[in-house]
């Protein structure tokens, strides 16, 4: 039987700081006041260390949320003021039901919207239930009748051929049943790998599919899974748009979320919580929890009359090989040894690689391997006519794919390759854009990019950031 994780009363605490709690009588859970040398005063509950934790620090949780490290020879007293057991489980609530709301489908995959901290290691885990998450966002009865489903509980880096299948069939299930959106908890690392796939494998929805996650885990103050979860799950239960979707946080506050396309959307940052940009073109809408502004109307509308086109088919035998100076031939030699089908470049410029490349390339291609061009700036399109190399490739039989995304291409000729293993089927479905993967244009302000440090940008940023 695994045992209690709170039945030792210095859980983690070793060396001087286990002497220290031992001294004053104090054991994890406790809540306590700590005054230290300075004369500063710290109140909170005494946490578990990781197992990977020094020995010299006390850890309590402030009654502001954060957490706080005190050097053991700084401590001169601690008192406890009461004992605080510790909850490694949020009981699941029963939704309520209402008639007059819509009905939504979360079908919870894992990542940090769904997650808590293990404080044996210190690692933030999957472990909520999507029932679970009710219990923590009870707002959501507000707004629609919530069904939850677990489908499976791992990181987003765990995501996988048989993850993705299975996923777009619950989707398609859901959607027969009659739901009026769907709402996917996933971590935010390869969220838009899977909804660039999703985009191919769910077409034609009558209602909104929206991904969801969040960039800080629920015990943290700073934690935006709550409000990511009632803005998906608002655009769910009432957007206008029927597409596969990420709601994510707009700017840095609480302001408001965004609802990107989900062949067109990126991580662009490790830790900001407004880390997700749509690329070459702009945001589908604005989501507060209670309003939408629309911003554009280029857009798939929800209507239940449709019927959605369900075509789960992935060919995991592809990769991106995000060039780089001075790339050795081998690369691609080796790739084709193994047994790949599909070869992403991630070029340089408007799609370039080094000259040594092109006979291993030539070769692949003899051999059956489809091999396509991004450009690695992300925004703009690959033009390989433009320079002798470029047009040299496209002799070779290396196509290009405008202006999609490197991992938006990954996605999608594993898809295609899924249907297909015919060079000229491949190419035909890679170049036929399906939701946006591929657009005409980019706007006049799909490509902004802020540089701190410059004058007029500094002063912007005075009047606006939030």
């Amino acid at each position: 039987m695994e045992k209690d994780p709170s039945s030792d009363k210095l859980r983690g605490y070793k060396g001087p700081a286990r002497g220290k709690l031992t001294e004053w009588g104090v054991s994890v859970w406790s809540d306590v006041r700590i005054l230290n040398d300075a004369g500063s005063v710290f109140e909170g509950v005494i946490l578990p260390r990781s197992e990977t934790a020094d020995d010299m620090h006390l850890v309590i949780k402030m009654k502001n949320g954060y957490n706080v490290g005190i050097h053991v020879n700084r401590v001169r007293s601690i008192k406890e003021l009461g004992h605080k057991e510790a909850i490694y489980k949020i009981p699941e609530k029963e939704f309520p039901h209402n008639d007059e709301l819509p009905n939504v489908t979360l079908l919870g995959t894992g990542g940090t919207i769904a997650s808590r901290l293990d404080y044996r290691t210190g690692a933030v885990i999957p472990a909520f239930t999507p029932g679970e998450l009710y219990g923590a966002v009870p707002e959501l009865a507000d707004i629609c009748n919530l069904t939850t489903k677990k489908l499976f509980g791992v990181f987003s880096e765990n995501m996988a051929r048989e993850q993705y299948i299975a996923l777009a069939e619950s989707i398609g299930k859901e959607i027969s049943d009659g739901v009026n959106g769907v709402v996917i908890g996933h971590g935010t690392d390869t969220m838009g790998h899977t909804a660039a796939i999703l985009s191919f494998m769910v077409q034609n929805s009558p209602v909104p599919v929206v991904v969801v996650g969040s960039q800080r885990s629920s015990d943290r103050p700073s934690s935006d899974a709550a409000l990511n979860l009632i803005h998906a799950v608002q655009a769910a239960a009432f957007g206008k748009i029927a597409e596969v979707q990420i709601c994510m946080f707009g700017p840095t506050s609480d302001s408001y979320g965004l609802l990107h396309r989900g062949t067109r959307c990126r991580k662009m940052h490790s830790s900001y919580r407004s880390t997700f940009r749509t690329v070459g073109d702009i945001p589908l809408c604005m989501v507060s929890r209670d309003s939408f502004q629309y911003l554009t109307d280029d857009y798939l509308p929800r209507d239940p009359q449709r019927q959605v086109v369900l075509d789960p088919l992935y060919d995991d035998r592809v990769t991106i090989l995000y060039y780089y100076p001075g790339m050795n031939p081998d690369l691609v030699d080796a790739l084709v040894e193994k047994g790949y089908r599909g070869i992403v470049i991630a070029g340089t410029g408007l799609g370039h690689v080094n000259k040594p490349l092109y006979p291993a390339l030539e070769k692949a291609i003899k051999q059956g391997v489809h091999v396509v061009m991004t450009v690695q700036t992300l925004w703009g399109y690959a033009q390989m006519y433009v320079y002798d190399t470029g047009r040299d490739l496209l002799d070779i039989g290396v196509v290009p794919l405008d202006n999609m995304l490197p991992e938006t291409a990954f996605m999608k000729l594993c898809w295609v390759l899924g249907h297909t293993d015919k060079h000229d089927e491949v190419m035909q479905m890679m170049r036929h854009s399906i939701n946006h993967e591929i657009t005409k244009r980019e706007p006049h302000n799909g490509y902004l990019i802020l540089q701190g440090g410059l004058p007029e940008i500094e002063e912007f940023t005075k009047l606006h950031w939030k």
